[in-house]
């Protein structure tokens, strides 16, 4: 990997009462894949639009290819492309006219953006459907056409927000192809949000867990499922199950289901089996898997992420509730 092309010193941003971004460090190199992984209002986004000089930090400093997010905003904007969360297309130019209105707006010299036009469409196999009205395209050829426009102008860094967020799963895997072919022919960075366990292991070189505004780890993924450590055996009871032995590393309850972290599974099956008949407990089912990155997410947080979009959303509704009062 070459250098950091991101660097985020105890960045903060708060908006009132929420602490969006609550004290984020990390630096992410040249030529990397790199997930910020979380619920709905964990903060990836804030962090991500601090990156795009969107939105002022708090407090703390956030740098891109070397300039600083406050001081040298045009700087910026030059290093970097993005694809929004949400859709940003004229659907009533074609694909072409979106990328040619989106040249001039850079100020690419006529040649040039017509060679990277026909150059991106080709990559992201839109050159057939350049002349139709991007109303007309399915939304993953949208994400395709946001993905070549948001590269035209070269850039160093590319950020994507949950670049797949509503997407079937054929063509979610379709995505995941482009970003990945994308990354190794010309090994720009790119940096994705996203709450999709299976699309952080699939496409990224490492991942920060963002909760809450904070980082709770970072790492590869694999590194991160071996923190873990052993395998998972999952018991759904609806009893009060709560076993503790020298080899149960750890012990974690959500819904109705009782996540043990063990060395060799398998072996310790039995002895698991009979501590639950000793107890009297009813046991609907056992299953044992590897450590995934959704038990990534609950060792190093407690919660499932589902549970904390929840979670999230109903401190939300306390907040609004308490301001009407």
């Amino acid at each position: 990997m070459s250098s950091p092309v991101i660097e985020l010193r105890d960045l903060k941003k708060y908006f009132k009462e929420v602490k969006a971004v609550d004290g984020v460090t990390l630096s992410i190199n040249g030529g990397e894949i790199f997930g910020l992984l979380g619920p709905n209002g964990a903060g990836k986004t804030t962090i991500l639009n601090i990156l795009c000089t969107l939105l002022k930090p708090t407090s703390g400093t956030a740098a891109v290819c070397g300039h600083d997010v406050r001081r040298e905003k045009d700087a910026v904007r030059r290093s970097i492309g993005i694809v929004f969360q949400d859709p940003s297309l004229d659907d009533q130019l074609t694909a072409f006219e979106n990328l040619d209105l989106h040249g001039r707006l850079y100020h690419i010299g006529r040649g040039t953006r017509k060679e990277k036009m026909q150059e991106l469409l080709s990559l992201v196999e839109l050159t057939d459907k350049k002349g139709i009205l991007v109303k007309n395209f399915s939304g993953g050829m949208k994400r395709r056409l946001e993905i070549a426009r948001g590269l035209l102008h070269q850039p160093r860094v590319l950020f994507l927000d949950e670049p797949t967020l509503g997407l079937d799963p054929q063509t979610r895997r379709h995505i995941w192809e482009y970003i990945r072919k994308l990354n190794s022919t010309t090994r720009i960075t790119i940096i994705l949000t996203t709450h999709y366990m299976d699309e952080a292991d699939t496409l990224c070189n490492r991942v920060a867990i963002i909760d809450r505004g904070k980082i709770a780890a970072i790492d590869t993924p694999a590194q991160l499922k071996r923190n873990v450590g052993g395998e998972v055996i999952s018991v759904k009871t609806d009893d009060d199950f709560h076993p503790v032995e020298p080899w149960i590393k750890t012990v974690i309850r959500r819904d109705g289901v009782v996540h043990l972290t063990v060395d060799e599974a398998d072996q310790k099956l039995s002895s698991l089996m009979s501590i639950a008949q000793a107890q009297s407990i009813n046991i609907e089912s056992v299953t044992i898997h590897k450590p995934t990155l959704e038990d990534v997410f609950l060792h190093f947080t407690g919660k499932t992420i589902r549970e904390e979009e929840s979670s999230w959303a109903e401190d939300i509704r306390i907040r609004r509730r308490s301001r009407e009062r």
